[in-house]
């Protein structure tokens, strides 16, 4: 009987013991394990805006269609913008002419000073040297006369030079309005241009809220474009697990959904996340409050996870916003 009695004894005792072992384990597991039931698929959502206003006159895509980049989505009336193309262009045309009217004016200024300045050296050397001969060769007549003809002469070569100067700042005005006009052309055709708008990305087209007739503003989102090509998790991890995620540990994902288990890696760890219990207060003082929860429950820090998007299935439909559970293998462990 005491045999009986003590191994019953030891089996119970082994039975406790191994059911706390597991238990323990278990416990440890769940606490300090890096996994979560807490992540989101997430991925870049473009907001789709015209650049410029207008009625929408069609609309090329479907709700939820796949596009590639550089695909049209949706255009808006050219007309106004091709009128506006056309004045820009007859804008050019009429300061280009300018430009060439202001140069050929300039040429000619360039011509009558080189022709007063001739005038002038002529003049000043015949006064020059009549200044210099004596009474009896000249009279003081003549004298007077040749001084006069080479003022006069200087006087005419300045006004030339100063309509140079006057013909050479409207010449540069005139490549100016060339240059403006230029502008304005580039702009009308940018705008003419941008009546199409197209996607920015390979992706899906989400939210569509736009038809045909409707007046869309410029800067105004009317559909969300998902980057195909940008899809990523976010693992909300309790603190007392960051400890054993590190940046590039092996990622395994579970998608909800079900399906073949995906993989990825750990890109970054979140560094704040917000204080619900300690906001600011007025003043922009800490509004600390009075009292204290006893059971604290530990924060959850977002840990950024990239996907392998080689290696997705075919048939895989992955959606932002959905609901996985991720397992990382630490670098320690590989």
């Amino acid at each position: 009987m005491k045999i009986q009695s003590i191994s019953r004894f030891v089996l119970t005792a082994l039975v406790v013991l191994a059911a706390a072992a597991v238990a323990h384990a278990l416990w440890k597991r769940y606490m300090y394990s890096p996994w979560t039931r807490d992540a989101r698929v997430r991925a870049d959502v473009v907001r789709i805006a015209p650049d410029v206003s207008g009625i929408v006159t069609t609309v090329a895509v479907r709700d939820n269609q796949e596009v590639r980049k550089g695909d049209v989505l949706f255009a808006i009336d050219q007309e106004r913008f091709r009128y506006a193309l056309e004045q820009a262009e007859a804008t050019l045309a009429a300061a280009e002419a300018a430009a060439r009217a202001a140069g050929a004016s300039s040429d000619a200024t360039d011509a009558a000073i080189a022709a007063r300045r001739a005038d002038y050296q002529k003049a000043a050397g015949q006064s020059e040297r009549r200044q210099k001969m004596s009474n009896n060769v000249i009279s003081a007549e003549m004298r007077a006369d040749a001084a006069a003809t080479a003022s006069s002469a200087r006087a005419s070569l300045h006004q030339a030079e100063a309509t140079h100067h006057q013909a050479t700042a409207s010449r540069e005005q005139a490549v100016a309005a060339v240059q403006q006009a230029a502008a304005a052309l580039a702009r009308a055709k940018l705008e003419l241009e941008r009546t199409e708008v197209r996607a920015p990305v390979d992706g899906y087209v989400t939210n569509l809220d736009v038809h045909s007739g409707d007046y869309a503003a410029a800067g105004a989102a009317r559909l969300a474009l998902i980057d195909r090509n940008s899809y990523w998790i976010y693992g909300y991890f309790e603190e007392t697990k960051l400890p054993y995620v590190h940046v590039g540990d092996d990622v395994e994902i579970r998608l909800m959904a079900g399906g073949a288990r995906l993989h990825g890696r750990v890109e970054s760890i979140a560094r704040g996340i917000g204080d619900v219990d300690n906001p600011t207060g007025a003043n922009l003082l800490a509004n600390v409050a009075p009292t204290f929860s006893w059971v604290r429950l530990a924060q959850r820090v977002p840990v950024r996870i990239a996907i392998d998007l080689e290696h997705l299935p075919k048939d895989l439909t992955l959606a932002a916003g959905m609901t996985a559970t991720v397992v990382l293998t630490p670098v320690q462990q590989r």
